[in-house]
């Protein structure tokens, strides 16, 4: 038994170091003048429970997840996200951290009922935040 703890224990060991010698992936230096933002719905709007958001972009182009072309990302839509993602990795993708890889600017959201807050993140074309975050105003939405 000492000697499967002793194994596995030694098993992760080998694994961090490993993981802390991988190459991280570039981040991508943000334009001065880039900025993301929410076109609709608007802050504090009341919406149904189906509804369409809107991606706006200013000072950059929208490119598909994976196509390395300068000054362009695409949209990550953050649902009931309390903190963004960490920098230098990429967006998580779950029910809280929506892709749009595809280079889309819109999207039809289906929420529950309540309270809900919305802010979108430009990723590259890793999903890696650039640098600084380029991060729209959070908003607040009522879903009835």
């Amino acid at each position: 038994m000492k000697c499967i703890l002793l194994a596995l224990a030694l098993g992760g060991l080998v694994g961090t170091v490993m993981a802390a010698d991988a190459p991280a992936l570039p981040v991508t230096k943000a334009p001065v003048d880039a900025a993301v933002y929410i076109i609709s719905p608007s802050d504090g709007a009341t919406v149904g429970q189906e509804f369409t958001v809107r991606f706006g972009l200013k000072g950059m182009g929208v490119a598909p997840a994976g196509v390395a072309r300068e000054q362009t990302g695409h949209h990550h839509l953050l649902v009931d996200v309390k903190e963004l993602p960490p920098a230098g990795l990429p967006i998580p993708k779950d029910d809280n951290h929506l892709h749009f890889g595809g280079g889309q600017t819109e999207t039809m959201l289906k929420l529950k009922p309540g309270t809900h807050t919305l802010q979108l993140e430009l990723g590259d074309q890793n999903h890696i935040p650039f640098d600084p975050p380029l991060v729209s105003k959070k908003i607040t939405i009522h879903v009835k």
